[in-house]
């Protein structure tokens, strides 16, 4: 297998060393640049054209995030992200994976560099994932919202994780302000849930916010799991509460996506309506699996683009930009 061929971009000399280092250590990832801005990156993506390029945000002159957009609207491509300001920045982060970032990560301090470890294994994958993964130019402007549901009382359930953040901002864009009551786990970095809770509020019509244990599930809220010790569920339906579970992590995740679906089946059966916006994850696809033994709809991404819209043994195709309209459908009279 050819290796997946990477250009590091970042003006420190040492974050680029360590940077690169790390992703030398990762079997079949080849460091075949390393640029110190965007005017150097733009040199190196015509003359090596590399598969994937991570992306310091905070640069001097063009900032990683103005390049990333520059990128995104001309000629796409993965994209990873580093910041030394993952959490405290959280805004910025969100923007950059609004844009079509796959994942950002946090920089290791300069004085301690074996901190890149704890992220490697996670970094490997999303750079093998990034180097086939489906590219957009920019991400679309929020889309106009539709006009109220006349809601059939369905449950929705998202699994996603980072680089599904440009395809939630377009689903949620085009949702009613009284769209379903829909819960939302994403696999994102330590302290982005709150930001991307926040800045989907902003854009969005219907209210976003962060779940918590007891809260009921009402028409026209988007709850998202929260980040730390706890799985979220919903306990029965129609008139469902959501609860945090502190079990350990399903196939490495916590929160996790299958227990979320596998819940939703649990509690709603036929009326749950479930969507996997990410291909090739463990942590999801039992939880499919959960649902359509339920007799509950379910959308997953479909390896010729766009996704799969099942139920029992029926599926038909569903392109990208038909998918809000699918999801408020089935959730329709």
């Amino acid at each position: 297998m050819a290796a997946t061929k990477v250009l590091v971009v970042d003006d420190s000399l040492t974050m680029r060393a360590l940077i690169s280092g790390a992703l030398e250590r990762i079997p079949n990832v080849q460091v075949v640049g390393l640029a110190d801005g965007a005017a150097k990156a733009r040199e190196l993506v015509a003359l090596l054209q590399p598969h994937v390029m991570t992306l310091d945000v905070e640069m001097p002159g063009m900032s990683g995030i103005d390049y990333l957009a520059e990128i995104m609207s001309s000629k796409p491509m993965p994209v990873i992200m580093f910041s030394t300001r993952t959490t405290e920045g959280a805004a910025d982060s969100i923007e950059a994976l609004r844009l079509g970032a796959i994942d950002c990560f946090p920089k290791p301090r300069v004085a301690a560099p074996a901190e890149l470890d704890a992220i490697i294994a996670k970094l490997g994958k999303r750079i093998k994932a990034a180097k086939g993964a489906e590219l957009r130019k920019a991400a679309a402007p929020v889309a106009a919202a539709a006009p109220p549901i006349d809601w059939n009382g369905r449950l929705l359930v998202i699994g996603g994780d980072a680089s599904s953040t440009a395809r939630l901002f377009e689903l949620f864009g085009a949702f009613p302000a009284n769209c379903p009551p829909t819960l939302v786990v994403q696999h994102l970095g330590p302290g982005l849930v709150e930001g991307m809770v926040t800045k989907l509020a902003q854009q969005v019509t219907p209210k976003v916010v962060v779940a918590e244990d007891g809260m009921a599930v009402e028409q026209g809220t988007i709850y998202f799991a929260p980040q730390g010790d706890h799985h979220l569920v919903v306990d029965a339906w129609p008139s469902g509460t959501l609860r945090l579970l502190p079990r350990e992590p399903v196939a490495g995740e916590r929160p996790s996506i299958s227990l979320l679906f596998a819940a939703a089946a649990k509690a709603a059966g036929a009326n749950a309506v479930g969507a996997l916006l990410i291909d090739g994850s463990e942590d999801g696809g039992g939880g499919l699996k959960a649902l359509l033994g339920a007799g509950s709809y379910a959308f997953s991404p479909a390896a010729s683009g766009g996704y799969t819209l099942a139920r029992n043994m029926a599926s038909q195709p569903t392109a990208s930009d038909a998918l809000p309209a699918a999801m408020l459908k089935l959730c329709s009279k």
